[in-house]
């Protein structure tokens, strides 16, 4: 007899199931991959650096396993107060998971903030393997130089070579977690891929949609709440939406000339929100200048970060 998903087995196989952080420095891919894993959108993309703000997880079945990945912000060396949230909320995940797996840009190899983040590693006790990214942009004998070069410096169970764009070696990832991790029940629901609630992520691709339309004029300093919520009779839901943003100059472009940048920041979101909810998005975008929204702390709250003193 075959037991269910709550049970410590699967047929005949025990289940695993564990928690794999996910770190490295900004723009190495962590959100493609995260997403590439689970087989669904479940963390934002973008060309801006420091995109990912607070850990998403996203949840995925492998064989008998249950992986759950933090998809962590990326790391490097703040300069302001919410870079600094950031970076302790990265550091903070590694330390809560069962295995943490560190992601490096082929490309960029070990240069500045993946050096600094392969010295912090020393100091974690968790199994950690390396998974170089963007390998299709590298000679391999470049990249053999990189592996050796890296685990030099930190003890890693293993190392992988892959393309999280393409998907190539990510089956190897995965056959390796779901042998990894500890045996145990599965932590959520079977068919759960996310434990970001609905609004959240509504807003997470609201803000995608923001930093790819504006990716140059728009600066960092900008975030978006969904403030409210409302599940229609005729089986649509309508959203509102707040982007803040620190001044009136970046309001104006937020809103671009004639609301036309605005529109389509609209129009890309209400599309994605709606097919991944499968029903009818009605969504209404409002730009609102609150300054120094990066020192306020309910704010922070709202991104899923703690406020650092």
């Amino acid at each position: 007899m075959t037991e269910t998903k709550n049970d410590t087995t699967v047929g005949a196989a025990p289940t695993r199931s564990g928690f794999v952080a996910l770190i490295g420095a900004t723009n190495a891919g962590k959100s493609t991959l995260v997403n590439r894993l689970v087989g669904a959108k479940v963390s934002i993309v973008s060309h801006k650096v420091q995109t990912t703000r607070a850990i998403i997880r996203g949840i995925a079945i492998h064989d008998n396993a249950q992986i759950v990945f933090m998809d962590t912000p990326g790391i490097f060396k703040p300069r302001r107060r919410l870079d600094r949230a950031m970076v302790t909320t990265a550091w903070g995940g590694a330390k809560d998971a069962d295995l943490i797996m560190l992601l490096i840009d082929s490309e960029r190899g070990l240069k500045g903030d993946a050096e600094a983040i392969l010295k912090g590693l020393k100091e974690v006790p968790q199994p950690k393997i390396l998974v170089l990214n963007k390998i299709d942009r590298v000679r391999p004998e470049d990249l053999l130089k990189l592996a050796a070069a890296a685990n030099e410096k930190v003890a890693f169970e293993r190392t992988f070579m892959i393309s999280a764009l393409s998907g190539s070696g990510c089956d190897d990832v995965m056959d390796y977690l779901a042998e990894a991790l500890p045996e145990g029940p599965w932590y959520y629901p079977e068919d759960q891929i996310s434990d970001l609630p609905m609004r959240q992520l509504a807003a997470e691709i609201t803000r995608e949609k923001l930093f790819l339309r504006l990716h140059q004029e728009l600066p960092y300093a900008s975030h978006v709440e969904t403030e409210k919520w409302e599940e229609r009779k005729d089986g649509s839901v309508r959203i509102e939406q707040v982007i803040y943003v620190e001044r009136e100059s970046q309001k104006k472009i937020a809103l671009g000339k004639g609301g036309e940048a605005i529109k389509a920041i609209s129009t890309a979101a209400r599309k994605e929100i709606s097919e991944i909810l499968e029903q009818p998005v009605h969504l209404f975008l409002f730009v609102k200048v609150r300054e120094n929204w990066g020192d306020d702390p309910e704010r922070f709250r709202e991104m899923g970060l703690e406020f650092p003193k």
